[in-house]
């Protein structure tokens, strides 16, 4: 019996990948990220349209399992499946939340606490095969600690208070050409203010090792560790895990800190994808 055609999605709000499992080849596919709290079914639907299926050159899935940022809010749940329905109506569609995908991806059937440190932030305590606690996730206007939205909002800040040093002031003035005037803007008036916020932080990447880029990502990290991994007993006695852009090039500071801390360290990958294929590839 030949292998059904697969399409397994996971999605921040920034970028999604798609992985199409063909039998025994898999490819991926990239578009923009779709989060129903920014996007309606109808964008949803035409950014798939004009992204993604040009992309797969007509072949068309049999059962599509869409993993999102937003998705854990069953209305949201629901704009997302019916719109991926419009496009492959004849199609199986499973849709739930990115942390359901950052659990399968990084635990597989085993416990662990599951993270996710991208443009948002977001964490629980996974037993193997159900998320039993989930603390928690505020966005990025009262949460999203050690997210790129948090950390790029410190960056501004310390722009705007005039908290860094002559070097650092003319370094970011240099690369990004802002003004009080133009961040503001972009803050508060147009869309997408949490991908704005995290545009800044390849700032922090490239300028590793002054004194006040340490403390931004030592003091952002931290407060994950504080206000989410802290409040899951289970953190001491099972091992944690990271995915995300955020988690993938500062996993040296969530290794120091969790050697700091004392907690058992699983490991740290750009993404779940691969881990998610092997999860479904498995299903019959």
């Amino acid at each position: 019996m030949p292998s059904k055609v697969k399409l397994v999605a996971d999605s921040g709000s920034t970028k999604a990948e798609w992985c199409l499992m063909n039998g025994q080849e898999k490819r991926s596919f990239f578009t923009q990220g779709m989060s129903p709290y920014f996007l309606s079914g109808a964008q949803i639907t035409e950014l798939v349209q004009t992204e993604l299926l040009p992309q797969l050159n007509g072949i068309m899935p049999e059962e599509v399992f869409y993993y999102g940022t937003g998705c854990a809010a069953p209305q949201n749940a629901q704009l997302v499946q019916a719109s991926l329905q419009q496009v492959w109506p004849q199609a199986s569609v499973m849709v739930s939340h990115d942390l359901m995908a950052a659990a399968r991806g990084l635990c597989g059937h085993e416990a662990g606490i599951a993270s996710i440190l991208g443009t948002g932030s977001n964490s629980c305590y996974f037993d193997g095969k159900n998320i039993v606690k989930n603390n928690p996730g505020l966005g990025y206007v009262l949460g999203d600690e050690g997210s790129g939205a948090f950390l790029g909002k410190k960056i501004l800040q310390y722009y705007l208070y005039q908290t860094f040093d002559d070097e650092m002031r003319f370094r970011f003035e240099e690369q990004y050409k802002v003004t009080k005037e133009s961040i503001l803007e972009s803050v508060y008036r147009k869309p997408l203010p949490n991908r704005y916020l995290a545009s800044f932080t390849p700032f922090l990447s490239e300028n590793r090792g002054h004194y006040m880029i340490e403390n931004i990502l030592e003091d952002g990290l931290n407060e994950f560790f504080f206000n989410h991994i802290y409040k899951y007993s289970e953190s001491w006695t099972v091992p944690l895990y990271f995915t995300g852009s955020i988690a993938w090039h500062f996993r040296d500071i969530l290794e120091e800190l969790c050697h700091l801390y004392e907690l058992q360290l699983g490991k740290i990958i750009k993404n779940p994808m691969d881990g998610l294929a092997v999860y479904h590839e498995d299903e019959k």
